[in-house]
């Protein structure tokens, strides 16, 4: 029976028993277990029901407890100083101590700082490091509260790890330093601008490909059980006017609407209220007889680019 609770000790003591506690981070929140115990690893894929293909990313403390896992380079410790502790993920050439199943035989790990004040005090008490990718059923929506936790992986899980809800909202931005250039390998709160500024290299953006060195590349992923359609939403309605529906949008309102039928992410229209919300508003719209789910494209830019990409990824398997 899972039970949920802020209790570090208890978190720590199935940690060291190499179970399973699902851990809150700023991002979303994350299935862990022991990253260097293979029994562990195994729970979570088996968990989620996650294909043992897709990679798993590796949560340590330090910048300088990322040297004991993996190969730090000068360009990549600029930006593990930069972004760390944050939304932010290295690909790192992993050393031989990171079990192959944790990278689904790639030579290459990835590892973050978290920048939950809760989950760094735990990762503080612990000997080893995380691998926790997001605490949800394969494919669904990120879990963004412990009850979204409770709700998809009941019994699945032994504790969770009760922090409140995620600040950013959508997962870590991942990338690689590679022959003089940052790979962009998956859209999040770190953007493509705030990476070159810091150290002066181009970026270059692999989101899209179906590689597996990473997490969260799979062409369909955050799905919500509703259809979901991302586009001009008039347009979207005319189309499909016959239907019940719910509509996501950034900050505006759309006429002729039943206004519970609408999902505003952010009257203010700040994009970092939004992406906060994102994950919330698509599961609570999966809890109603909606028809389909419409949602209008965000901003091109900064969290704005990695709303858009979830909400792409969303809508892939109901085309």
């Amino acid at each position: 029976m899972t039970t949920v609770g802020k209790k570090l000790e208890i978190a720590v003591a199935l940690l060291s028993e190499n179970e399973l506690v699902a851990i809150p981070t700023e991002t979303v929140y994350g299935l862990a277990g022991n990253a260097l115990n293979e029994s562990a690893v195994v729970k979570i894929y088996s968990a989620k029901d996650r294909p043992s293909f897709n990679p798993l990313i590796i949560h340590v403390a330090t910048v300088a407890a990322i040297k004991e896992y993996a190969e730090l380079d000068p360009i990549s410790q600029q930006l593990a100083e930069a972004f760390m502790p944050g939304p932010f993920t290295l690909l790192l050439p992993k050393k031989s101590i990171i079990p192959d199943l944790v990278t689904a035989g790639s030579s290459k790990v990835a590892v973050r700082i978290p920048r939950h004040p809760l989950t760094l005090r735990l990762l503080q008490q612990l000997n080893f490091p995380l691998a926790a990718p997001s605490a949800n059923p394969f494919g669904y929506v990120s879990p963004t509260t412990a009850k979204h936790v409770l709700d998809g992986l009941n019994n699945r899980v032994d504790y969770i790890l009760d922090g409140g809800p995620c600040e950013v909202g959508v997962e870590s931005t991942i990338a690689e330093v590679k022959d003089g250039q940052i790979i962009l390998h998956r859209l999040g709160a770190i953007t493509a601008e705030e990476m070159e500024a810091v150290t002066g290299l181009p970026v270059v953006q692999k989101v899209g490909t179906e590689s597996f060195e990473t997490p969260g590349q799979m062409k369909s992923h955050y799905a919500t059980k509703i259809p979901l359609y991302l586009g001009d939403i008039p347009t979207l309605l005319q189309e499909h006017k016959e239907k019940n529906i719910a509509t996501i949008s950034f900050c505006k309102s759309y006429e002729g609407l039943i206004s519970g039928h609408q999902y505003i992410l952010s009257p203010k229209c700040d994009i970092n209220e939004a992406a906060q919300h994102l994950f919330a508003v698509m599961r609570n719209i999966d809890e109603f007889n909606f028809d389909l789910i419409i949602a209008e494209p965000f901003p091109d830019k900064g969290l704005g680019r990695a709303i858009n990409d979830r909400l792409e990824r969303a809508q892939v398997i109901h085309k």
